[in-house]
């Protein structure tokens, strides 16, 4: 009887400590960082073991502890499985997910992230600042690439793919081209825009070049996500009355950056995109938008507004006439 209660608490000890194990793993096998992104590339060389592999990731902060990842690696067959190669992880991976992706010799991509409003020149310059791929053949590939029929702009437009790179996350191969990063951005933007939204330009007499153009200058004067559909609403109104847009976002997409105070002379730059000096919309978009943007265009404000002027925090004043604008201007300086 002894015997058996020995073996009991043993049994029972065991169970106790299986568990406390599995928890202290549990814990340790969870993301670095689950609410980030960052990438980092790891090179795992023929040979190398999983103490060598866990050492690695644990020197480059991809996993919190050597040991849970050989644990988890063990625990699931995968110890003596894991593949050389060059691979990208994210901080917000678990340990689960790594080896998975080592033991599938899952290898060589690379991701980027294309923020809203940034415009055919700041994406090449950030591929080239990645590593990716060259800014002057993007920028050559991006001039006349127009894959679909929607997409017929102006031929004075800076580049036919301006505003159709969609804002997103892309995940690819190591050694990609840049004319199928091109494809890529400009697949997201086809998938994106769905026939609802088409048909809701219709409903709007809009084509597509023509919510895209406006969506890049929402886009590039927003900065407040409320603001966005007021904007889109001005812009709309003023277009309707036949009033020049006078968009300053227009004059630093000429300028090549974004010079905080416009001069009177930059308003007089002899430019096809100066929409102080040409009424309608410019030959082509100014910026890539974001979905944000695109909607506020879609479904813009019922506003009686023609006007609007930012403050120092970025919020938007609007007025209905030129002498509130004005007033408007007075309070913002102040």
């Amino acid at each position: 009887m002894l015997q058996y209660k020995f073996s009991m608490r043993r049994v029972l000890m065991t169970g106790v400590l299986a568990v406390l194990l599995g928890s202290f793993v549990y814990g340790l096998a969870k993301p670095v960082n689950s609410t980030a992104k960052d990438i980092a590339y790891v090179s795992i060389q023929p040979g190398m073991t999983a103490d060598n592999i866990g050492n690695q990731l644990y020197e480059q902060g991809l996993i919190k502890n050597v040991l849970a990842f050989r644990v988890i690696a063990k625990f699931n067959g995968l110890d003596n499985t894991l593949k050389a190669g060059d691979y990208s992880f994210t901080t917000d991976m678990s340990v689960t997910q790594i080896v998975d992706r080592l033991a599938r010799g899952a290898t060589a991509q690379q991701l980027i992230t294309i923020p809203e409003g940034y415009t055919v020149n700041q994406i090449a310059a950030l591929i080239q600042e990645k590593q990716i791929g060259d800014a002057e053949k993007f920028k050559a590939a991006a001039r006349n690439y127009r894959p679909h029929s929607y997409m017929a702009g102006s031929d004075a437009a800076s580049y036919q793919v301006e505003g159709y790179l969609f804002p997103d996350t892309y995940q690819f191969d190591k050694g990609v081209t840049e004319e199928k990063l091109l494809t890529m951005m400009v697949g997201e933007f086809d998938q994106r825009f769905t026939p609802e939204m088409r048909n809701r330009a219709d409903e709007l007499g809009l084509s597509i070049p023509q919510v895209v153009i406006l969506a890049s200058l929402v886009e590039k004067e927003a900065k407040l996500d409320s603001d966005r559909p007021v904007i889109a609403g001005v812009f709309l109104n003023r277009l309707q009355y036949h009033m020049p847009l006078q968009s300053c976002a227009t004059i630093q997409y000429i300028l090549g950056y974004a010079k905080p105070e416009l001069t009177i002379q930059d308003t007089e730059i002899d430019s096809p995109y100066n929409t102080y000096q040409h009424h309608g919309l410019p030959p082509g978009p100014i910026a890539n938008p974001g979905m944000a943007a695109i909607n506020a265009v879609l479904y813009p404000a019922a506003t009686e507004y023609l006007y609007f002027v930012a403050d120092k925090q970025g919020q938007h004043h609007f007025s209905t006439n030129y002498e509130e604008h004005l007033a408007a201007i007075e309070r913002v300086q102040q």
